[in-house]
């Protein structure tokens, strides 16, 4: 889920490098630096690779437009930078790892065309669809009726939004079932994510409730957010269910998981009418009839997002 390291980004990471922290993002969520901060545990790369015996499928290549076909490749936005959706765990030099790496290359090999992919940070991915910039887009993005007005999405996974908390963490203990829970406290969250949306659309639920609202802090990078709640400039973090339970689970962490909040379907983004969808379908549900899908959510511990078919826009979890 990155560009290039910037100056700026350098810093961030100087800054942050005694914290015994990991990267994480949002359901749609912000970009990350995509590195691991020095002192913090990279997270492990599963050993398995299902990929590997994955074939082209000639019935499911041939719902590729003919221009497709013929060229073979397929330009995809990717945001990368969390485990166990999409990380670096050997450096920006070296290829990304993850669920969402390993679904969008299985569903190429089933389709036969190559992948190019080019890194950005989240918030650009969904506009630059449709300049024409990528023919598709992975980065666990929600879907949501929002976004189903400019965006085509076809579904691999059912992740959702969550929340987390600083290991030893006294007011929040349970799971945060109602954004009341939250009056009076400060959320840290990606920006132009379906986390920043729900919090901004329902902020006035405190002062209905007769409570002092919660602040919303908006960052741009993950390690910010992470830095943000590691010092105290923030009570609770609101992010992608998988990423946080994943995260939770890594003892250098030091976060708590406070469990699921609202559930999202989450795929493959494409621009509006993309010819594109009906072959990504397919793929996704060859995948999930020859055993492949479940090996990968297996691999990256997610098996409980796990989809029975693959649809195109379904209409958001209410």
């Amino acid at each position: 889920m990155n560009l290039r390291p910037s100056r700026t980004r350098l810093r961030l990471a100087a800054v942050i490098a005694s914290l015994p922290v990991l990267a994480l993002t949002a359901c749609g969520s912000g970009d990350t630096s995509g590195t691991t901060p020095a002192g913090a545990q990279a997270a492990p790369v599963p050993t398995d690779d299902p990929v590997a015996a994955v074939h082209k499928v000639d019935s499911v290549a041939a719902l590729l437009p003919a221009a497709v076909r013929k060229a073979g490749a397929l330009r995809v936005g990717s945001s990368v930078g969390f485990p166990p959706g999409a990380y670096y765990p050997n450096g920006q030099d070296k290829p990304p790892a993850g669920q969402d790496i390993d679904l969008a290359d299985a569903a190429a090999k089933v389709l036969g065309v190559k992948l190019e992919r080019q890194d950005a940070s989240f918030e650009t991915i969904l506009p630059a669809l449709g300049s024409g910039k990528y023919d598709f887009a992975t980065g666990n993005f929600g879907v949501t009726t929002e976004r189903l007005k400019t965006i085509d999405f076809v579904t691999y996974i059912n992740d959702g939004q969550g929340f987390a908390v600083k290991k030893g963490n006294t007011e929040l203990k349970k799971k945060v079932t109602d954004l009341t829970r939250l009056c009076g406290l400060t959320i840290g969250t990606g920006a132009g994510t379906t986390f920043e949306a729900t919090l901004t659309a329902r902020k006035g639920v405190c002062a209905k409730a007769g409570k002092k609202p919660y602040d919303v802090k908006v960052y741009s990078e993950n390690a910010a957010t992470l830095t943000a709640l590691q010092q105290g400039r923030i009570d609770v973090i609101m992010s992608t269910i998988n990423g946080l339970r994943y995260q939770a689970a890594q003892p250098a962490s030091q976060t708590t998981f406070l469990g699921e909040f609202h559930r999202l379907d989450v795929g493959f983004a494409f621009t509006k009418g993309s010819p594109l969808t009906q072959a990504f379908q397919a793929a996704v549900n060859e995948l999930i009839k020859d055993g492949t899908y479940a090996r990968i959510l297996k691999k990256w511990g997610t098996s409980a997002s796990a989809i029975d078919t693959s649809r195109i826009n379904p209409p958001e979890h209410t």
